[in-house]
């Protein structure tokens, strides 16, 4: 038994739909706390007026009954409220416009976009076909999903959060020492969740200068899933391996250009002697434990029972108020990329949905591990393998 799940919908269309399946029956549903999620991904320091618009509320449809999972497919909806501005440009129907500008085609392609790419692939010269979907808007579906990760995971002790390290390049030196403690004490309004205020003070200027320039930027976060039991994914075939689940679903975010667990590349110029976590044994709690965790808590393919931390370094966005030379895709003639509403930087948004993407791998494995129709099962054979982790 797995989780899976698929999204739907376009960056302007009706909606954002999510259909998911997996979940036990059983799962207490808190409806509050998926629109809590979804609020902290539309937030943070440098986002574009779209968030102002967007009041992003997920809607179930199926598989929850009295506030509880049934253990059928579960479907969310997440209205664009936007869509009243878009009905024409993004009707089903055929259109014919009397005013092409009307139409919003887009034929000017943003270098560092899916635009160009997309619209070689599928044949088509309005590239808005393309990057609809492409958006990361998209995203909000997935951390709806990721929330519903969270409620599960939590029966089971595990907690997931993030925080931001570095934007543009400030700090040049990101700390690989913020302890889950200091994640946990960053006030909700904090404008990055960066957990020093007086660094957090540098990346807003950071992100001002960017502004000013009609540029963007972007940086790094990092993923803390805290509580994990050792003996999630396997070494046994590649596709199984936990880290590269992780990998791959913190990659699979809209401008995540490199993943990093634990020590990533430092761990390729140090010594052995220096990288790897030595092990030890506590006596009193019959465990097994390591003082650093520079593997980010997955050995072999395997989360070894510390924590497990994902870096997700984000690329800056493609569409700039100063545009980047391009080409029109039909004239074939040089001109400016394609413009128009754009952040300086999402990566406070970016760690929020990496949160999602690892809470739902993390979801995958540990229904993967334990099984059961109905949470109590799950339980049952979670309380049975920590008694088989003390008497190892």
């Amino acid at each position: 038994m797995t989780i899976r799940f698929l999204t739907a919908g376009e960056s302007h269309g009706r909606a954002l739909v999510a259909l998911v399946e997996g979940f036990p029956a059983g799962l207490s549903v808190d409806v509050a706390f998926i629109s809590r999620e979804l609020e902290r991904r539309q937030h943070g320091f440098g986002r574009g007026a779209r968030q102002k618009i967007e009041r992003d509320r997920a809607e179930i449809l199926s598989g929850v009954r009295h506030g509880r999972t049934l253990g059928s497919p579960i479907a969310l909806v997440i209205e664009n409220r936007d869509f009243a501005n878009w009905q024409e440009v993004m009707a089903l129907e055929p259109r014919v416009f009397e005013d092409e500008r009307k139409a919003r085609r887009v034929v000017r392609p943003r270098p560092g976009h899916a635009d160009l790419a997309g619209g070689l692939k599928y044949n088509t010269h309005d590239l808005r076909d393309i990057l609809e979907r492409a958006s990361a808007r998209e995203t909000a579906a997935r951390v709806a999903v990721g929330a519903l990760a969270k409620l599960l995971l939590r029966e089971f002790g595990i907690e997931v959060s993030s925080h931001v390290l570095m934007v543009g390049g400030v700090p040049e030196q990101p700390r690989d020492d913020v302890s889950w403690e200091e994640i946990q004490a960053i006030p909700e309004d904090s404008p990055l969740r960066c957990v020093d205020r007086e660094l957090e003070a540098r990346m807003i200027a950071r992100i001002e200068a960017a502004m000013r320039a009609g540029d963007t930027v972007g940086g790094l976060f990092e993923v803390v899933a805290h509580g994990v039991p050792p003996g999630l994914g396997t070494h046994t075939q590649w596709d199984l391996r936990l880290d590269g689940r992780l990998a791959q679903a913190v990659m699979s975010i809209q401008g995540v250009k490199a993943v990093e667990l634990g020590l990533g590349t430092m761990a390729a110029r140090w010594p052995g002697s220096r990288v790897h976590d030595e092990i030890f044994y506590d006596a009193a709690e019959r465990r097994f434990y390591r003082k650093t965790n520079r593997a980010g808590g997955v050995e072999g393919g395997i989360s070894n029972g510390e924590e497990i931390r994902v870096r997700g370094y984000l690329k800056p966005l493609s569409t700039l108020r100063r545009p980047l030379r391009s080409v029109n895709v039909v004239t074939k003639e040089p001109a400016e990329a394609a413009f128009e509403r754009s952040d300086v930087t999402a990566i406070t948004a970016a760690g929020v949905i990496g949160e999602a993407m690892v809470a739902i791998v993390l979801a995958q494995a540990i229904r993967e591990k334990f099984g059961g129709d109905s949470l109590k099962e799950m339980k049952r054979q979670f309380l049975a393998y920590q008694e088989q982790l003390r008497a190892y």
